[in-house]
């Protein structure tokens, strides 16, 4: 049988974060410099629980964004490393507390310092590197960089009670779900997207485009995390399969799922987010439920939704390779899940 031409084509890479990479590396360096240096402490239980988690393998994701964002409208400053920091500690300081409220034994694949250490450590040493973020935000000198991060980490504190109100409610609506992952999740996306336009002094209306790059941006990431966490593994998610399952987090798949399911699904699902029924032959009952009521795909298809948006919002940047790789990351980050 002849092959046609399109036989012959080559398959399309996949997405990747190596142009990211690529693009923030000298400014990640001083990033991460500047991480190590501010994680330092006399107690010597702080930069040890810190360093265990900072250094455990995470993409350094939400800094890289404010470097590349900063890339993409010309900045060639360089306020934006201590403030990549601050957004990195944040981000470290959430995971610390999420892990300790969750009770989750792995991060990225490994032992969570609150396994490792317990719960009260982790708590204190979540809220030093609060302090720290706070103390680089200072050093800046905005006011305004400091109103934009100071606001998202008291969304993103919001958002995870509303979370922890909300599980094992199995009637949480898709409404109210979208307004968690956007202030948990998007709130610090968005934030270190937009302090790279104000480092870079440039209007409200490049502002108010970074922040939709990165609000979007986090609510794909977070819509990806919440379908993975059913067709996935530990090894490819850095944490256990199911997680969310077992401990009762209704996310969208489950919603969507519950929604369209009829009395014994719902049932099921009930059951399921009470802790009832939440082993292992449930989760994987939950899983063929989920891929029948198309509750995965259209998860999936949100997230591509959402993806768009967040690239819609560079439109007004010229194409350059900071333009380019910002648009992979999107990409990069809905793809993952495959």
């Amino acid at each position: 049988m002849t092959a046609t031409v399109h036989d012959l084509r080559p398959a399309a890479p996949k997405p990747s974060l190596q142009p990211l990479l690529t693009l923030v590396a000298p400014g990640l360096n001083a990033v991460n410099r500047v991480i190590l240096d501010r994680m330092q402490s006399e107690v010597a239980l702080i930069p040890e629980l810190a360093g265990h988690l900072i250094a455990g393998g995470g993409k350094r994701l939400r800094p890289m964004l404010t470097l590349a964002c900063a890339a993409a409208l010309d900045y060639a400053g360089t306020r934006h490393h201590k403030l990549a920091a601050a957004v990195e500690f944040i981000h470290t300081a959430t995971l610390l507390h999420d892990d300790v409220v969750d009770g989750s034994d792995l991060r990225r694949g490994r032992a969570t310092a609150n396994t490792l250490w317990g719960n009260a450590p982790s708590v204190l040493v979540g809220d030093f590197l609060f302090s720290r973020a706070f103390e680089l935000m200072v050093e800046d000198g905005s006011l305004k960089v400091l109103k934009v991060l100071s606001h998202a980490s008291a969304v993103i504190a919001e958002g995870e009670v509303a979370q922890l109100t909300a599980q094992r409610v199995v009637e949480t609506n898709e409404e109210q779900y979208l307004q968690i992952i956007q202030a948990k999740t998007a709130a610090l996306f968005a934030a270190a997207c937009q302090i790279s336009a104000v480092v870079a002094e440039r209007d409200e209306k490049a502002e108010a485009a970074m922040e939709a790059y990165g609000r979007n941006l986090g609510i794909a990431f977070q819509l990806v995390d919440d379908a993975i966490d059913y067709v996935s593994d530990a090894a490819t998610m850095g944490k256990d399969s199911g997680d969310d399952f077992r401990d009762g987090k209704v996310t969208l798949p489950v919603i969507l799922a519950y929604a369209r399911g009829d009395a014994v699904a719902r049932r099921f699902w009930e059951r399921a987010m009470q802790g009832k029924a939440n082993g292992e032959a449930e989760l994987a009952e939950a899983g063929e439920r989920l891929q029948a009521t198309g509750a995965i795909a259209d998860t999936m298809a949100r997230a591509r939704l959402y993806g768009s948006r967040a690239i819609d919002g560079l439109a007004l940047l010229p194409q350059t390779a900071a333009k380019a790789a910002l648009i992979e990351t999107v990409e990069f980050a809905i793809q993952r899940a495959y």
